[in-house]
């Protein structure tokens, strides 16, 4: 299981302002900014995201990668993942794929994708037999 991933973004103001205007809607709602002046020598500052007492999406300031990371946040249902996608678009993401079923991967799995400022491909996943129901 994941701990925590760094993702570098050209504008971290900008990246930080879509962030929070999305990941809301998947319940992850804390926010937390770390001072690389704290860490040891050379460490970036770091704008974190997370939930439940976690802090486990964080962006760093660099030259973005976009073609080497895919995000994929897990949403709890169906509609989580359309009002995740519709909150993106409004948010100024470019739709990669509507919301819909994902057949190739199983006709369970729902989800929806769009590419965020810097151009990571970010998913809204929900996978049924992932929740119990």
């Amino acid at each position: 299981m994941l701990d925590h991933i760094f993702l570098t973004v050209g504008d971290t103001a900008r990246s930080i302002a879509f962030y929070e205007k999305v990941l809301p809607i998947l319940g992850i709602t804390s926010r937390h900014d770390y001072d690389g002046k704290d860490g040891p020598p050379g460490h970036a500052d770091l704008k974190g995201f997370g939930a439940d007492g976690r802090m486990f999406f964080w962006l760093r300031q660099g030259t973005a990668a976009p073609g080497a990371v895919h995000l994929g946040f897990v949403a709890d249902s169906e509609a989580m993942v359309d009002a995740a996608c519709a909150q993106a678009l409004a948010a100024g993401a470019t739709a990669l794929h509507a919301p819909g079923p994902q057949h190739h991967y199983d006709p369970r799995y729902y989800a929806a994708q769009v590419m965020d400022p810097d151009g990571y491909s970010v998913e809204f996943v929900y996978k049924s037999w992932q929740h119990g129901k």
